[in-house]
């Protein structure tokens, strides 16, 4: 496969990040129990204010993504679980990242498709990482 690590490569190096630690990338537990908590926090919107709607749960989920990440640098799941969303070159990553990450994020495909830094779609898209804080 031409996107595999050579040997003695870890995930997040080709990136610059370390290996291990804070900045480094977030492993794949913290990553479901982030995106877990940010959608039983949806769904229990959704129940509270549209009697449990589909669509309702998806989009709540999609602002509360694209609030959070720009302004406190996470999803609610994220900071709890003790996870940032950076850019990769670096600074603030902006409005258009998290609405492209949280859009391709909501549709789950992007997000099941991993590079050999386990990065999935959705991230390399909006050229962003998530990282351990």
């Amino acid at each position: 496969m031409p996107d595999e690590l050579p040997a003695g490569f870890y995930p997040g190096e080709r990136l610059g990040l370390p290996e291990n630690g804070p900045g480094s990338l977030a492993k794949l537990g913290r990553r479901v129990g982030g995106i877990a908590i940010d959608w039983a926090c949806a769904v229990l919107i959704s129940i509270a204010f549209f009697s449990y709607d589909a669509i309702a749960t998806t989009v709540i989920f999609i602002v509360v993504q694209c609030v959070f990440i720009p302004t406190i640098g996470g999803s609610p799941g994220h900071r709890l679980l003790g996870m940032r969303v950076i850019r990769v070159t670096g600074g603030w990553p902006g409005l258009w990242r998290p609405i492209v990450r949280s859009v391709l994020l909501s549709l789950v495909i992007p997000a099941v498709i991993w590079d050999a830094d386990n990065r999935g779609v959705h991230d390399k898209a909006a050229g962003t990482a998530l990282v351990r804080s």
